[in-house]
């Protein structure tokens, strides 16, 4: 016969699911007017990357229309897609970036 301990009968378990937070790509698109230079700058001060990766990345700009700055959970890539509108207006550039879910 099975006896039932009734330090446990009224208790419940709870089975939490931990999810990993959705990942988005934040791109740089090319444009004919910001400079080389310029896309370097915004790479290396809102992206924190070195000079030789930030040439890397602006050079695949140019080349292929677009370039990965980074892949960050949704609020970050939303204020780096932000800080590069803001840089780019201060400057008068037209650079844009935007964000892809991963």
């Amino acid at each position: 016969m099975h006896q039932s301990n009734p330090a446990f009968e009224n208790e419940t378990v709870e089975l939490i699911e931990i999810k990993e937070p959705r990942l988005y790509k934040v791109l740089l698109l090319n444009d004919d007017y910001s400079s080389m230079e310029f896309v370097i700058k915004v790479l290396m001060q809102i992206f924190h990357h070195s000079f030789e990766k930030a040439t890397e990345i602006m050079l695949s700009v140019h080349e292929k229309g677009k370039g990965l700055c980074g892949v960050y959970a949704y609020e970050i890539a939303e204020t780096k897609v932000s800080q590069v509108r803001k840089m780019a207006k201060e400057e008068k550039f037209p650079l844009r970036a935007i964000m892809e879910a991963e």
